[in-house]
């Protein structure tokens, strides 16, 4: 086929091709734009075939890619434009958004989560107020929640106090009533972004215990108490800057891990690692990085003894929920 093509003509034949595909590309990404966040499927398909046709019209010659430049350049000014909403109908489990205030050494936590469920859609609601010492911290331990793919999970961070019970953070969707999570929906702005205070006993616990089919691993992490202060800081600046101005989710460029991540300051970031955004091996990247306490197991025995469904459903409804199911991971044998 390329036999008699001179180098340059060959080179112009693989940026054609190039161009023809980073443009399909980008027409899939408008028609989702257009669809999620726009006028609805029917118009989105309607609005890219009149593209199409106009671009065929023009037999693909520089009129047709300036229409379509165009077109691709309203489009994304539109959706740059869109703002996450700062009040709506908003489900009942993110119905409010945490604050905190630091006064010396007591923060202040307002609307932390502590629902009592009867299952997953049955709850009473309850937010409360917590009141934790930067002095008392710890550690850190992390929580990685499975919910069918064995790719993609869920990090929920929990902070331990010396003479308090641990405090969890979770990066999460803020949906509207009517609304459920679509992998798709969230690569548009479909979502606010919202940070759940909660404690252990709701956010672990609903997972665990009332959602079917669900896997939760708990991890000591070997972060210092003084690092773990700085890593609470840092929530508190998350919590509040969404209090102040709302945020958009994206599936891939500002979700529940990317967002730990983008926290710390740029120096203090662990390198990319794909498993940033594949998830779901986010705890295998972790445990070879050093960021666990593995007590010299391979990974796989590692991660067998973190598995903490069975100790969470023992210890619903008890008081001391964090103390038990610690004590039961923590020290049995893989």
């Amino acid at each position: 086929m390329f036999t008699h093509l001179s180098f340059r003509d060959f080179l112009l034949w693989i940026m054609k091709v190039f161009a023809v595909l980073l443009a399909f590309v980008i027409s899939a990404w408008m028609f989702g734009a257009l669809c999620f966040d726009g006028p609805g499927i029917w118009l989105a398909a309607l609005a890219i075939l009149c593209l199409l046709a106009v671009m065929i019209w023009q037999k693909f010659r520089w009129r047709a890619w300036a229409v379509w430049c165009v077109c691709f350049a309203i489009t994304l000014i539109w959706w740059f434009s869109l703002k996450p909403p700062a009040t709506a109908e908003w489900q009942a489990d993110v119905a409010q958004v945490a604050t905190a205030e630091i006064m010396g050494d007591v923060v202040t936590f307002y609307n932390v989560r502590d629902f009592e469920y009867r299952s997953a859609a049955d709850f009473t609601p309850r937010w409360i107020t917590r009141h934790v010492k930067l002095s008392s911290i710890t550690g850190i331990d992390i929580a990685i929640n499975y919910w069918g793919s064995p790719w993609m999970a869920h990090p929920i961070v929990s902070f331990h106090f010396s003479d308090s019970p641990p405090l969890a953070f979770s990066i999460e969707t803020r949906k509207r009533n009517g609304q459920s999570y679509s992998a798709i929906g969230g690569l548009y702005r479909q979502y606010s972004l919202t940070c759940i205070v909660a404690e252990e006993r709701d956010v672990l616990g609903v997972r665990a215990v009332h959602r079917k089919g669900e896997d939760v691993y708990l991890y000591r992490t070997t972060l210092s108490a003084e690092k773990a202060r700085t890593r609470l800081l840092e929530y508190i600046a998350t919590i509040n800057s969404f209090s102040e101005k709302p945020r958009w989710y994206n599936a891939i460029t500002t979700n529940c891990t990317t967002g730990i991540r983008s926290q710390h300051t740029q120096g203090d970031r662990i390198p990319w690692d794909w498993r940033i955004l594949v998830n779901g091996k986010g705890d295998e990247m972790m445990y070879e990085i050093g960021a666990f306490k593995t007590g010299g197991l391979t990974f796989p025995k590692f991660k067998q003894r973190a598995h903490a469904n069975a100790a969470i459903i023992a210890a619903d409804g008890t008081p001391d929920f964090s103390a038990r199911i610690r004590a039961d991971v923590f020290r049995k044998s893989p």
